[in-house]
């Protein structure tokens, strides 16, 4: 009788560890996957140049901590945008699988989506004195489809563990972005421009696959598509 109690325990253990992993990994590639700091390194380096190693420090920091600001607060604010304008969570993981959908396809040719970076705020960026905030941090890093990402797993936590997940997800985006573009040019030297581009497109294919699930859920919860047994 001890054995099958034990048994049971390990087994509800191993489900619950196992759960906690999926969608711990699951939050961090798809919210490291849209902030994607690679593809923001030439136009940071554009942003930033002339600027001396203390100046582009602090733009990287301030880019890094907006990022997490904002996507911080929606997804501790998500639940109530989520009432307050009576969106269901099955709508939003449509609209935003279509949204990643479109940056995905972007990175896979390598080029930065509008909705994350337009070529008129690059120029404003290069022309501010320090374009950490705007348009560094929002919207290359911290953009639509970011935020629409943070919202729809907002959605999906059930529990504590999974909103810390979530938010653990975002403080790591966040400081690895700060890293990357703080060492931007070395990143730079060391990929090269082919390493960013076949980097970009990964994380784009990865992204693409991921914006496939968000629709897939979204008609699930809706049951135009039957639910598999054992999801």
């Amino acid at each position: 009788m001890l054995a099958v109690i034990l048994n049971s325990a390990s087994a509800v253990l191993n489900f619950q560890h196992s759960n906690y992993v999926r969608f711990s990994l699951l939050a961090l590639s798809s919210i490291f996957f849209l902030v994607d700091p690679f593809a923001a390194i030439p136009t940071f380096i554009a942003i930033t140049a002339g600027a001396d190693a203390r100046r582009r420090r602090r733009m990287a920091l301030r880019g890094s901590l907006t990022c997490f600001i904002m996507l911080t607060s929606f997804a501790i604010a998500g639940q109530t945008i989520f009432k307050m304008f009576g969106i269901k969570l099955p709508a939003f993981e449509i609209a935003g699988g279509l949204i990643l959908l479109l940056i995905g396809i972007d990175m896979l040719e390598a080029k930065r989506s509008p909705t994350q970076e337009s070529s008129d705020e690059a120029e404003e960026g290069a022309a501010k004195e320090d374009a950490g905030i705007v348009p560094l941090g929002i919207p290359m890093l911290a953009g639509p489809g970011a935020i629409s990402s943070v919202m729809v797993l907002v959605g999906q936590a059930q529990k504590a563990w999974e909103m810390a997940a979530i938010l653990g997800s975002i403080a790591l985006t966040a400081t690895a972005s700060y890293f990357v573009l703080n060492g931007a040019d070395r990143v730079r030297k060391i990929l090269g421009e082919t390493g960013i581009r076949i980097l970009v497109r990964i994380m784009g294919l990865l992204l693409m696959a991921l914006a496939v699930q968000f629709f897939v859920n979204g008609l699930t919860d809706l049951g135009v598509i039957a639910k598999q047994v054992g999801d």
